[in-house]
């Protein structure tokens, strides 16, 4: 492996990990097991603009097959994982940590009107019986009421742009927790 320079320190140890652990660091950030897989190969990573290079490459490759995968590692909007197990499995402390980020990431909610959630939950509702997958949305920094007001708009949207734009927000979605995972 070539040896580069100002790489941190938590980089240079998703390079070191195995395939499969590398795999299920990356699957914090993303839910797509393609993705992962892709993610895991492109190692040796220098930098964090690197990182997220190959991240946005690789996503923007992968079949929409993909992206519904991934979409489907996501809670909905306001909704809790609260309550971790003390006996759980690997697989479940990365899903916690992947929850704890959708917790953070969805804070806009947390103190959010009982209608606004009333209705966000319904939108949620009718959002996936139309496109047939959940509301993706890059909640970080974003109010319960902005969140709401582009479910309504978004809702509009055909399907084929809506899925474009779901798939979008998750690729912000997964920069985001790309920084954290070499930022922890």
């Amino acid at each position: 492996m070539e040896v580069l320079k100002n790489r941190s320190p938590l980089l240079e140890r998703l390079n070191s990990l195995s395939t499969n652990e590398a795999e299920a660091e990356f699957h914090k950030c993303c839910g797509s097991r393609n993705w992962t897989r892709q993610m895991s190969k492109e190692r040796p990573i220098g930098s964090l603009d690197e990182l997220i290079s190959k991240a946005d490459r690789i996503w923007w490759s992968l079949k929409p097959t993909d992206w519904l995968e991934a979409f489907r590692s996501h809670p909905k909007i306001g909704e809790s994982s609260r309550g971790i197990a003390a006996g759980q499995t690997k697989m479940d402390r990365l899903k916690s940590r992947s929850q704890e980020w959708s917790e953070q990431e969805q804070s806009g909610v947390r103190n959010a009107a009982q209608e606004t959630m009333r209705t966000l939950v319904k939108l949620n509702r009718k959002y996936e019986e139309r496109f047939g997958y959940i509301f993706i949305i890059c909640a970080t920094g974003k109010s319960s009421e902005e969140m709401l007001a582009l479910l309504r708009e978004r809702l509009n949207n055909d399907p084929e742009k809506e899925l474009r734009i779901a798939a979008e927000e998750q690729s912000r979605i997964t920069q985001l927790r790309l920084k954290k995972l070499v930022d922890q």
